[in-house]
């Protein structure tokens, strides 16, 4: 490709709203535009990377013997009322009605479809197991997008989902998934970790998530160094040492103005863990009358010491989605803020509470009485409610497997596999006849990555003061030509003779400075940068730097170019293999 012909041009300064740097390079050098809040135009730079990490995705994918199909973005509204997904999600699932007043979606993800697709193929355990995916658009309306392809509402990925007869059978495709999402990031270049994740809408009980390691990144990664346990944060447990012994009587005290913990412990010369905060939040929950979705005060109690993890608290309650309480709906529900507790509170309300609280004994809490606390409280005395592990893990707590203190980083999800088991094909009827003869729902899992984002990560990773520097298996091109001689047909020839060699060259054929050209070949970043001049051509030899080492200089023979040019080219490549 000349630089003369390329649609796309590079930006001195990045446009308003680039909040990291792989975002502003995208940006600058021409691979994207935004076309409105989280959505992007993929310009031809960009579009050839993506098309590059797609193909060594589905190489991955056929590896591991999936078969590539592809299915609608818009989807039926009656296939995700079967699974009632369409009424479990908010907002980020745009919901349409066609010219005959039918239901439509966009499809945030492919589960329902997939599913549909295969209860119409299977019949029989002797059609199992499947393994198929599609590379494919998806649309997910997020209200707070951001760092340009890594938080989108339009986005493209790598879905793939399996069927299988028993648990042995996903098993065995969740660790060929497993292993072959190192391999696809090891082959893009980016360094990743997995880690257990909650399953979230997907459903089903077990999940990991693929994450990259970045300050930008909005998912909270827990590791213990000393024996490797990682989780997200959503999911991470640790270990919690529960106060106990025997039971006193509750007392009310008086507490004027201790609102918050540290009032509430300087007041009455405690420590935190000898106390029981509550979260208010209101939750959306389908009534099993009517089927209608209706809003509930959800009570969470933690021990004061530590704080609540509101997925935790989402998936322990059952709650389609969460928002914080208003102070009126808290009121409503005979609670009063800053000094709200369950006891006394509406029997209307959910109360879950963190096994930090139901293992520990006498501990404060509020009174739902302005000015006032108890003294002593006790779940299962004094209240009631779902036990579960709410608490939000957090540097230097202990590790659950070891004690070892926890560490936490910020990351950027890439990818999820996710068993599904039976979530799916028992709501939508995809069922199978065994051996024996009986009918049972196939087993399941779904597998994501995205594509988009992928690159963002990419270029997060891999850029400097300059600008990108993408590696070789997913740059645009692998070589920048840079021309700053007067004899065109010299450079022209060289051009050529890449080319034809199978070599993917930009040739910056352009009537620019030298400064400019060099401004852009750093911004752009490809991994190998020939620089023909007029006084290395007197030599009979062409300039050759690295992108990842611009320091340094190689001087070829014009006639040793090509081979030279490839051998870089395979060594470049031989680390991503």
């Amino acid at each position: 490709m000349r630089m003369s012909e390329l649609f796309s041009r590079t930006l001195r300064e990045a446009p308003n709203g680039a909040d990291c740097k792989g975002y502003e390079y995208l940006l600058r050098a021409g691979f994207i535009k935004q076309l409105a809040a989280g959505v992007f135009d993929l310009l031809p730079m960009g579009l050839r990377s993506i098309r590059k990490v797609e193909a060594i995705v589905r190489d991955e994918m056929e590896k591991i013997g999936a078969q590539e199909v592809l299915m609608p973005l818009v989807n039926p509204g009656d296939i995700w009322k079967e699974t009632g997904r369409f009424y479990s999600i908010d907002r980020e699932m745009s919901r349409f009605k066609d010219r005959n007043d039918r239901d439509m979606v966009l499809a945030m993800t492919h589960e329902e479809a997939a599913t549909d697709m295969a209860r119409a193929e299977v019949d029989s355990y002797k059609r199992l197991p499947q393994l198929f995916f599609q590379i494919q658009t998806k649309w997910r309306d997020d209200p707070r997008p951001r760092a340009g392809l890594i938080r989108v509402r339009e986005f493209t990925m790598k879905d793939s989902y399996s069927f299988d007869k028993d648990q042995e059978g996903l098993e065995k495709v969740y660790k060929a998934h497993y292993d072959a999402y190192f391999r696809i990031f090891h082959r893009c270049g980016l360094p990743v970790v997995a880690v257990g994740s909650d399953s979230g809408m997907m459903g089903g009980k077990v999940a990991h998530e693929y994450m990259y390691l970045a300050p930008i990144g909005e998912d909270t990664i827990i590791t213990c160094d000393k024996c490797g346990y990682t989780a997200n944060r959503q999911v991470a447990r640790f270990t919690k040492k529960c106060h106990q012994e025997e039971m006193k009587k509750i007392e009310k005290v008086s507490t004027p103005d201790a609102k918050t913990i540290d009032d509430l412990c300087s007041y009455l010369k405690i420590k935190p863990e000898m106390t029981a905060k509550s979260l208010f939040m209101i939750g959306a929950f389908i009534n099993d009358r009517n089927g209608k979705e209706e809003d509930k005060l959800i009570i969470g109690v933690i021990r004061g010491d530590m704080d609540i993890e509101e997925n935790k608290l989402q998936n322990a309650c059952k709650a389609n989605s969460l928002r914080p309480a208003r102070e009126e709906e808290i009121v409503a529900n005979g609670v009063i803020p800053g000094f709200g507790s369950p006891i006394g509170a509406s029997k209307n309300v959910v109360v879950v509470v963190d096994d930090s609280v139901s293992g520990s004994s006498n501990l404060v809490a509020g009174a739902n009485e302005s000015g006032f606390h108890y003294l002593n409280t006790n779940f299962g005395r004094d209240y009631d409610g779902i036990v579960a592990d709410i608490a939000s893990a957090a540097t230097g707590y202990a590790c659950p497997e070891c004690g070892a203190p926890l560490t936490c980083s910020k990351g950027v999800e890439v990818g999820n596999i996710f068993q599904l088991g039976v979530r799916y094909s028992e709501a939508m009827g995809c069922y199978f006849q065994d051996e024996q003869g009986v009918r049972k729902p196939v087993i399941m899992g779904s597998y994501g990555i995205g594509i988009g984002r992928l690159l963002a990560c990419l270029a997060e990773e891999y850029n400097d003061d300059n600008g990108l520097a993408l590696p070789v298996s997913v740059a645009p091109y692998q070589v920048q030509l840079v021309s700053l001689v007067k004899d065109e047909a010299i450079a022209e020839k060289m051009y050529s003779d890449l080319q034809n060699a199978g070599i993917e060259v930009l040739f910056d054929d352009r009537k620019e400075s030298p400064g400019v050209k060099f401004s852009d070949a750093d911004l752009i970043g490809l991994p190998v940068r020939l620089t023909l001049g007029n006084r290395s051509l007197k030599e009979g030899k062409v300039e050759m730097k690295l992108r990842s080492n611009l320091n340094e200089t190689n001087m070829l023979d014009i006639s040793d170019l090509v081979s030279e040019v490839k051998d870089c080219i395979s060594k470049l490549q031989k680390p991503l293999s």
